[in-house]
């Protein structure tokens, strides 16, 4: 098993914390902005960026010969459904609970993997799979019984966690030779522009200047989200022990839930750390699975 360096632990901190933090700061960004345009530019902010760390890294941006359309079709639920959906799931919810259901993302990656490639499932995946459908009915049936509720929110957060999760499924099994970097600036281009003409049609009327604050929200998701925080969750992925990678990802929705009430001031009430608990321990059983299961 790969052995965590101090970099590696470094790195894997800061993703944790920024990805955490991220959800109050994408709820300031879109309480008077157009959320489609708000994610299209904080997209084109990250996109310098990655060029420029792809250009120091000297990784080639060369797409291989007739893997374009495959690229394409990873971006698709890798970028595309997940950016789009949840950001409108973040301009109807709380922060915190958007955070809550975007990290049902394994559990979705688990039954894709078994619906799709056959994979068998283990006990506990299936009490995971139950946890995670448990909570997200909690807060779906919460937000139908407030008057102020957005069900339709809780929809589009499960939409966009499907969409990531079936993306995480298709990317382990891609065979596209590229460097990390380099794939994963072709797959934000790509969502870039389907964004921004998705934006253009359906939120031009609504466009004005970004207030200072949603300012500070585009810069941050552009440099920190986009052009830092995606690039290094893929390359850790991809390099370390499966364990490490999952408990970041698990501490990723509690910070958003508790950044959320500390920032804005978002009270989450108890069906909020009822689902929390619920999903935190459906991602434990399909994440930290022992290693004796996973080859089962």
């Amino acid at each position: 098993m790969t052995t965590l360096t101090r970099k590696d632990w470094i790195l894997l901190i800061l993703l944790t914390l920024f990805w955490g933090i991220n959800w109050p700061i994408m709820k300031i960004g879109v309480q008077d902005f157009p959320p489609l345009s708000f994610r299209t530019l904080s997209m084109l902010g990250g996109l310098p960026t990655i060029w420029l760390a792809a250009r120091l890294q000297g990784a080639s941006l060369a797409i291989p010969a007739g893997r374009a359309r495959d690229l394409a079709w990873l971006a698709v639920p890798n970028m595309l459904i997940w950016h789009s959906f949840m950001i409108l799931a973040v301009k109807l919810l709380a922060s915190g609970r958007a955070a809550i259901l975007g990290y049902t993302m394994p559990v979705w990656a688990t039954l894709f993997a078994l619906a799709f490639f056959g994979e068998r499932l283990v006990r506990s995946a299936w009490l995971g799979v139950a946890c995670a459908f448990a909570g997200a009915l909690l807060l779906l049936s919460s937000e139908f019984s407030t008057l102020a509720g957005n069900p339709l929110g809780t929809v589009f957060a499960l939409v966009a966690a499907a969409g990531w999760g079936y993306g995480t499924v298709v990317m382990k099994r891609s065979s596209i030779n590229m460097p990390t970097i380099s794939l994963t600036f072709w797959m934000l281009a790509l969502t870039t522009l389907v964004m921004a003409i998705a934006a253009t049609l359906l939120e031009s009327a609504a466009w004005q200047w970004p207030t200072p604050a949603a300012w500070a929200a585009i810069v941050y998701n552009a440099l920190l989200i986009f052009g830092f925080a995606h690039v290094v969750w893929f390359k850790l992925a991809r390099t370390l022990p499966p364990v490490a990678s999952s408990l970041s990802v698990m501490m990723i929705p509690v910070l958003g839930v508790f950044s959320g009430a500390w920032f804005l001031g978002e009270t989450p009430h108890w069906q909020d750390y009822a689902a929390m608990g619920l999903i935190l321990v459906a991602m434990s059983t399909v994440l930290l699975k022992p290693k004796d299961a996973a080859h089962k």
